[in-house]
């Protein structure tokens, strides 16, 4: 009897060899293919013009305060404005400039907003922003910046998630100081806040922000590939995100490592601004979760104003303009214009 229980034994240790390396095999099978899924995803989400080739072709909107809305703020809202071209490195980006409306003995006032939009975005995204904004008695730029249709374009045409973009921003907030506007409320839309924590953490213009808002935020490009990868309906998405990204490392010209801002908001001692919805099938909610934790739990007494709602990306404004309004009221109260 213990002789055919080492015999069962040994075949049985035969047939584990074989199926334990088979299931690497398959298991490394898998993630190959799906490294190389989820990185031609993202690869065409980085270069500029898929996006809007990915998209079905949808009728312009008539509503200014909607995603896909074109006309200038004179058309839109029949707010006088001015057409400015901002001086970057690589050459003129066009910006419009709505100047505070005009009020007798009211002092200049000392901060001025700025719009960021994310990838394949426009100016006109901030439209939702700009009348609040005119009302409250602050002068806006709305900004193009490298890749836009009014602006420079790089040779390699490619997104760099804000880590070649940010000089763009730091270009228009100069344009903002040589104006007499010594602060500056900043508002980004999805990589837009990547590309205004990229240059909160790299220029010496950072000191100038008094206030943030942000919508959909895109902090953190690793958590946005896994949340790709979740949608996608791959298993362990994570893996495949971080597989993905060091093969990025190969492809993209910028360590897109490096595109993580989450840290740079957290420190933040303005008053902030955060709309979110937890349908957002492009950005997780889960970052701005953890961002709203990590300023409750400072100690430096930074305020955050938070909107979220069940809504897809950057859709939490047309799901509920009212509330959407109020909370950015609310937000607008923190901040101050002289």
């Amino acid at each position: 009897m213990p002789m055919v229980r080492v015999r069962r034994r040994s075949r049985a240790r035969r047939f584990v060899v074989p199926i334990a390396l088979a299931l690497v095999v398959v298991g490394l099978l898998y993630l190959l293919s799906a490294t190389l899924g989820l990185h031609r995803v993202a690869s065409q989400v980085l270069t500029v013009g898929e996006v809007q080739r990915m998209q079905p072709m949808a009728t312009q909107s008539e509503t200014p305060a909607a995603l896909g809305y074109r006309g200038d703020p004179q058309t839109a809202f029949g707010l006088p404005f001015e057409t400015l071209a901002v001086q970057t490195a690589l050459g003129p980006a066009e910006a419009w400039f709505v100047p505070e409306p005009f009020a007798p003995g009211a002092p200049e006032p000392h901060m001025a907003a700025l719009y960021v939009h994310g990838i394949a975005g426009a100016r006109e995204d901030g439209y939702r922003y700009l009348p609040l904004l005119h009302e409250a008695g602050f002068p806006t730029l709305l900004i193009s910046y490298r890749n836009d249709a009014n602006a420079p374009v790089t040779e390699d045409g490619v997104y760099g998630f804000g880590l070649t973009e940010w000089p763009d921003l730091e270009a228009a907030v100069l344009a903002l100081r040589d104006r007499g506007y010594g602060e500056v409320m900043i508002l980004a839309d999805s990589m837009g806040a990547g590309l205004l924590g990229q240059f909160m953490a790299q220029s010496p213009e950072a000191s100038r922000i008094s206030a943030i808002a942000l919508d959909s935020p895109a902090l953190e490009f690793d958590a946005v590939l896994a949340h790709l990868a979740r949608n996608m309906g791959l298993p362990f998405p994570g893996t495949v995100a971080a597989t993905t990204l060091t093969a990025l490392g190969f492809s993209h010209p910028s360590d897109l490592r490096a595109a993580s801002v989450t840290g740079r908001y957290a420190g933040f001692y303005g008053p902030l601004f955060l709309a979110h919805g937890s349908g957002d099938r492009i950005v997780p909610l889960g970052t701005s979760e953890r961002l709203i934790a990590l300023r409750a739990a400072s100690d430096a007494g930074a305020v955050t104003v938070t909107h979220l709602t069940e809504a897809d990306h950057l859709q939490s404004h047309a799901a509920g303009p009212g509330a959407y309004e109020a909370a950015f009221r609310e937000f607008l109260a923190l901040t101050r214009v002289p």
